[in-house]
């Protein structure tokens, strides 16, 4: 009987909060309902790897090749041996998202710290999650729900899976917790990340600065003409100060923990 009462009440009432006057409740539970579990995880700030879904692992990416063997598709061949190509980022962020959770687990602190956190879904950002995994640490998997699209890992850790609706409210969380990100080769999904990223810092919207990794030179300097950026005045020259670009695992993780401990990045980032 109470349970049924309880349907009477709005905030109860699937069809209200379905709908067009339900949006800002259903925006405020992307706000505390995430709240509720990092905190309850005792998250205090994060890591945050960008980059593509579609990015395969090493082995994954050599079995598809075999399978191709016997194709007479030239154009799958070429496809599988780029894919191949491409899967030292996977294997890269592998090993960085390890090294990076194993240097939080010495930290002396009764919070968890530096916590490697992902899109949640395949290519990178198993990647990312895989290599916490792999260093026995937690890390979070912020995903969110596409049509026709698996968003979820299996190495995002139990409770943390936090599934989205908004790509804003999505944004907000990736942001708000983030002491440094390092962003790998992606498509339209990455590149509209960095891009806002970037934004928010040279806007001082985001009143510190972050070490912001952007790992692949021949990917992003291919992507982006930074020199004609500035050739053409849409962005200054100091503005290349706000990223560093990387190639190598080692460097990528001195420059983030030097910086992080250098500031002692503390508190929100807003």
């Amino acid at each position: 009987m109470a349970k049924d009462k309880r349907k009477n009440r709005f905030y109860f009432n699937e069809d209200f909060l379905g709908s067009p006057q339900g949006r800002s409740v259903r925006i405020l539970s992307e706000y505390y309902g995430p709240l509720k579990k990092i905190k309850k995880n005792k998250i205090y700030d994060t890591i945050v790897f960008f980059g593509s879904a579609r990015i395969k692992s090493k082995d994954e990416a050599k079995d598809y090749l075999k399978k191709l063997a016997t194709s007479n598709s030239d154009k799958e061949k070429i496809r599988a041996k780029k894919d191949l190509e491409m899967s030292k980022y996977y294997e890269d962020a592998r090993v960085l998202s390890y090294k990076l959770t194993k240097w939080s687990k010495n930290l002396k602190s009764k919070k968890s710290r530096y916590i490697i956190t992902s899109g949640g879904g395949g290519g990178i950002m198993e990647a990312a999650n895989r290599g916490a995994k792999e260093a026995k640490g937690i890390s979070i998997g912020l995903t969110i729900s596409l049509p026709f699209e698996a968003t979820s890992n299996e190495f995002i850790s139990q409770d943390l899976d936090l599934k989205f609706h908004y790509f804003f409210m999505r944004k907000f969380w990736f942001i708000y917790l983030a002491k440094a990100l390092v962003v790998w080769p992606g498509g339209f999904g990455t590149l509209d990340e960095v891009m806002e990223l970037l934004t928010l810092i040279q806007t001082k919207k985001i009143k510190k600065r972050l070490p912001i990794v952007l790992f692949g030179s021949e990917f992003w300097n291919s992507v982006v003409n930074w020199n004609y950026l500035i050739e053409c005045g849409t962005i200054s020259e100091d503005d290349l100060d706000l990223f560093y670009i990387s190639d190598n695992v080692e460097d990528a993780y001195n420059y983030i923990t030097k910086y992080i401990e250098e500031y002692k990045l503390k508190g929100p980032n807003f």
